[in-house]
């Protein structure tokens, strides 16, 4: 029978799931005042699109060699010390790239950065499915997830805000560093207070585990196989990956380009183009309630189904996307947003309980570290392509459109295989 959960067990439970929430939330202001920058950063020190990409490219490339180390380390570490030495680099980058406009330098903080970020996702998702039940993760995640929405879209508008606070000649770029810093050095206090790895580092029995006769907690059982993972369980990841890896290059492409791209071919200030990118982040947030809830309801929690149909209704977004997005600013955001709206529950799901399923609470930090590595490299492929291909085509976005398309329709495959093992009864997710 499980552990019955104690008045501590729930305060202790509140609190990990809040300072991990804010934990993720707090992380994009670090990561994004780059992409909200990058128009006037260009204007200012003269860089084409191409230098611009490769910049956003070197945070990626590390970005994802540190989700392969994070997973590895926060095993070693725990994913307490793992997230607060990540945060707090990310900081001190985040600093220097506020003070330098060499291409060079730039690059070299934009690597680092990445590494440092890279702590987060796998050590906070870690720490969630050590305080809570399976049985509970869907509908926990679920609402967890809503963190890289929520940071995202919150750092946007108000890193938006500050690149505001200067003239249209000379828009308020370094402040947009030096406020993202501030805002995650808070964070990194309130991580400090009130996370803990898992219940036993504050006394109390863990929540998942099976309970003796005796009411002693009873071992769990080790997995076998290549780094603790079943030959099923690896077959499981890498479908999540190959999906991640399309889905997070579609994110990272609006994160990345949708504010520059606002602003070179569709006429906006600095500003206004950070708002309107926002309405990617801003339709993901009920998007990935409606994508539980569904799962849910229809679906019986099975989270590879629910996913197949909102990526292939984001499929038929992009695709309109090509056809019509070139029409104006208004057209271009509603389609933006109807991307966000079903790119970001198959996101969360397969990313986040998903991960944890496949990893178990012993080696979910391992399994969602990789998952995440693999679905890195995705983003990698879009910074270098985009900056090149908006260059050479002298600023059209037609073939940027295209890049979208394919990506959605690939990660629909991918989930479209996560069913078929669910309907074969391979133990899908």
């Amino acid at each position: 029978m499980s552990v019955i959960l104690s008045p501590a067990h729930t305060s202790w439970r509140t609190k990990v799931f809040l300072a991990t929430w804010l934990s993720y939330v707090g992380f994009y202001f670090c990561r994004k005042p780059w992409s909200v920058a990058k128009s006037a950063i260009g204007r200012e020190a003269g860089f084409d699109a191409s230098t611009l990409g490769d910049i956003g490219a070197a945070y990626l490339i590390a970005y994802a060699i540190g989700q392969f180390l994070a997973s590895a380390m926060g095993t070693w570490l725990g994913p307490r010390v793992n997230v607060l030495l990540g945060m707090a680099l990310s900081v001190g980058v985040t600093l220097l790239m506020g003070i330098t406009l060499d291409p060079a330098v730039l690059l070299g903080l934009a690597a680092v950065n990445g590494l440092a970020q890279a702590t987060g996702w796998s050590g906070n998702v870690g720490t969630m499915a050590a305080w809570f039940h399976k049985h509970e993760r869907g509908r926990i995640m679920g609402m967890w997830a809503t963190n890289f929405t929520v940071g995202a879209l919150s750092s946007a508008w108000v890193l938006a805000w500050v690149l505001g606070w200067g003239p249209k000649e000379a828009p308020a770029w370094r402040e947009t560093f030096f406020f993202g810093a501030a805002v995650l050095t808070v964070v990194w206090g309130v991580f400090f207070l009130f996370q803990r790895n898992k219940p036993e580092d504050v006394g109390l029995a863990p929540v998942d585990d099976p309970v003796g006769p005796e009411g002693e907690v009873a071992e769990l059982p080790r997995s076998e196989g290549f780094l603790g993972l079943s030959r099923t369980a690896w077959t499981n990841l890498l479908l999540v990956g190959g999906f991640y890896f399309f889905a997070k290059l579609i994110r990272y492409a609006v994160w990345s380009w949708v504010p520059f791209f606002l602003n070179r071919n569709y006429g906006l200030s600095d500003t206004q183009a950070g708002v309107y990118s926002t309405a990617f982040d801003l339709m993901g947030i009920p998007g990935v309630w409606v994508t539980g809830w569904l799962s849910d309801r229809y679906f019986k929690s099975r989270r590879a189904e629910v996913s197949l149909l909102m990526m292939l209704l984001m499929t038929a977004a992009c695709a309109a996307l090509m056809v019509v997005g070139h029409v104006g600013v208004g057209v271009f955001a509603i389609l933006l947003g109807a991307v966000g709206f079903t790119l970001y529950g198959p996101d969360a799901l397969l990313t986040g309980a998903g991960a944890m399923d496949i990893g178990s609470r012993r080696a979910a930090t391992r399994a969602s570290g990789l998952i995440s590595g693999f679905g890195s490299l995705g983003p990698i492929v879009q910074e270098l392509w985009i900056g090149r291909t908006y260059d050479a085509s002298g600023g059209e976005l037609g073939p940027v459109f295209v890049l979208l398309f394919g990506s959605a329709a690939l990660s629909a495959c991918f989930c479209a295989g996560l069913v078929w093992r669910n309907r074969t009864g391979g133990r899908g997710v």
